[in-house]
């Protein structure tokens, strides 16, 4: 399995985790602007927050799964969670730097720099809610890495000499 599928396979299961807590945010709270609501009011269907959801999974999947496959080993933290915190904050900032801003300039409902128009509860969840994505994300992706070293070692170890 290349970098990038075990990138992809950590990006949905990371993904997936963030998807409960928000999830419980829209159900038990709203404690604050859920991510999939800012990226409907973000992609300007603000009613539509099925397109919010589906924008979510796909930039978690398929985009930042991937990314971080290829430059995990580039990261200069030493444990794979912390790689994916690191990796998953830095998406958050360059996020709130452009797309957020932008989603204020042609959107409906602005949401800001770093999406604080939406409020500080909104800030603190987004960043709450990317480090779990991120530990998550190294997480897996180490498991991976690790399942296909044992993998290899087996192959070698166990084959008979001839």
């Amino acid at each position: 399995m290349s970098r990038v599928q075990k990138g992809l396979v950590a990006g949905l299961a990371a993904t997936l985790a963030v998807s409960v807590l928000e999830v419980a945010n829209l159900t038990l709270g709203p404690w604050a602007v859920s991510f999939p609501r800012l990226m409907s009011v973000m992609l300007q269907t603000p009613d539509t927050i099925a397109v919010g959801w589906a924008a979510h999974f796909l930039v978690g999947t398929l985009v930042l799964g991937p990314l971080f496959g290829v430059i995990c080993p580039k990261l200069p933290t030493d444990t794979p969670e912390t790689k994916g915190i690191l990796f998953a904050v830095g998406a958050f900032v360059l996020m709130g730097l452009t797309v957020a801003p932008l989603a204020g300039v042609v959107g409906e409902r602005p949401v800001g720099v770093f999406f604080m128009l939406a409020g500080f509860g909104t800030f603190a969840w987004m960043i709450v809610t990317h480090a779990v994505y991120g530990i998550v994300l190294g997480n897996v992706y180490a498991r991976l890495v690790e399942r296909e070293r044992r993998r290899e070692r087996d192959v070698i170890h166990g084959a008979p000499a001839h």
